[in-house]
């Protein structure tokens, strides 16, 4: 499927002349960015991570699930898919799923926190045109990154990366989700990745998962985003983002990409036992589409499940209607509200116009979703604040309160 030949879920050509961002929203017969967790199984325990991963569910799907699906993407002509977690190196069959993949012309891109990248997976790495890797980093110093990812995990990253670059390997991507701590680490960031040839990717911290619990000492404050908007705009065109800033548009210039809200048309998650949401920053009953162990597998959720069909609708700008820059942030992140109890039809919580925290303070006493499933080593509700001062627990240890400063109720 190549932008020329796009049709939409009811297999009707996308008309010429529209606008990407137009024939998007509709809804495309695949696919273009397709994230899949093959595992919540997880040796760290990050304070923002996104599925509360750290232990394996029993329900995965099994290799021979895994192969249909990927049967499932070749046919539907999806070019290749984000693999992630947990840390899916820890599935034992994860290089058989990979290659099972690219022998079947679905590329894959996998998210790692680096631990397993030895010298001999790195030359493999290296080796391969169909099979990129992105390494998780989140401080450009040892006492921001290992604040949020656990002691040593700066360490871990960095050799991952030392070791890509000896086999050869370059190109590959350093992921970093903003934080309140990092967004002033940008310009080290990107020394980082043009010291390997890699390419720095920025995320957008959202208040899902074990992140729902951070969001508020974690997400940056209105000045740095700011400082991050203007930051991207100087070097958007070689920084990657996902489009994960686009309600930064309200400071006046697009950021590229397609700054649109995919979910459901042209994006979608696949968790590790099938389950298919809308978005990968929303794992939640609320936006669980169906799953692949059903009739019809993958194809018949993506393109004729209830809640897809209903997102590819035209949708309400509902109280941004009325702001001047609706057509640029289009209202935000969906997660984003939904996860800081904010309607859908609402401004983002980070509206750089100041809607979002004018709204959030308004709440009242409602209470916020929850992020469902929980995998978390050991869910309780946490603090976190950075400590420099802290000793090195295990680097084996999956409790996420390993190692940091937290006020913890037992009774929670």
């Amino acid at each position: 499927m190549t932008i020329d030949t796009m049709t939409t879920t009811d297999h009707q050509p996308v008309p010429a002349g529209l606008r990407l961002v137009d024939r998007f929203e509709r809804g495309l017969d695949a696919p273009i960015c397709l994230t899949w967790e093959l595992t919540y199984a997880c040796n760290l325990a990050c304070v923002h991570c996104l599925s509360s991963s750290g232990r394996r569910d029993p329900r995965e799907l099994t290799t021979e699930e895994c192969k249909a699906l990927i049967d499932e993407f070749e046919r539907m002509q999806i070019f290749y898919v984000n693999i992630g977690g947990g840390e899916p190196t820890i599935r034992s069959d994860f290089w058989e799923l990979v290659d099972y993949a690219t022998e079947h012309h679905v590329g894959v891109k996998f998210s790692t926190n680096g631990s397993r990248i030895t010298p001999e997976v790195a030359t493999r790495l290296a080796s391969s045109d169909y099979v990129d890797v992105q390494i998780s980093l989140d401080g450009a110093t040892p006492e921001v990154n290992d604040a949020v990812r656990g002691d040593g995990t700066f360490a871990t990253a960095m050799t991952a990366m030392d070791r890509l670059a000896s086999a050869g390997f370059t190109g590959f991507k350093l992921s970093v989700v903003v934080t309140r701590h990092n967004v002033t680490q940008l310009d080290a960031f990107k020394a980082i990745a043009d010291r390997y040839q890699a390419q720095l990717r920025l995320t957008r911290l959202r208040p899902a998962g074990r992140g729902a619990d951070t969001w508020d000492e974690l997400h940056p404050t209105a000045d740095q985003q700011r400082l991050l908007y203007d930051w991207l705009v100087a070097h958007g065109d070689s920084v990657l983002t996902g489009d994960s800033f686009f309600h930064l548009a309200g400071y006046g210039e697009a950021l590229p990409g397609l700054n649109l809200c995919g979910a459901g048309r042209v994006v979608c998650l696949v968790d590790p036992v099938g389950d298919v949401y809308a978005c990968p920053f929303a794992i939640h009953d609320e936006f669980l589409a169906g799953n692949v162990r059903s009739l019809g597998g993958f194809t018949d959720v993506w393109r004729s499940s209830e809640l897809f069909t209903e997102l590819r609708a035209p949708q309400s700008p509902g109280a941004c209607g009325s702001c001047g820059h609706y057509d640029a942030c289009r209202g935000g992140c969906m997660a984003a509200k939904f996860f800081t109890g904010l309607p859908l039809d609402g401004p983002d919580p980070e509206c750089v116009l100041g809607h979002g925290e004018a709204a959030l303070l308004g709440r009242g006493d409602v209470e916020t979703p929850r992020p469902f499933p929980d995998h978390s080593a050991s869910p309780r509700k946490v603090a976190v604040a950075l400590s420099p001062s802290r000793r090195p627990d295990r680097t084996c240890d999956e409790n996420p309160l390993a190692g940091f400063a937290v006020d913890v109720d037992p009774t929670r």
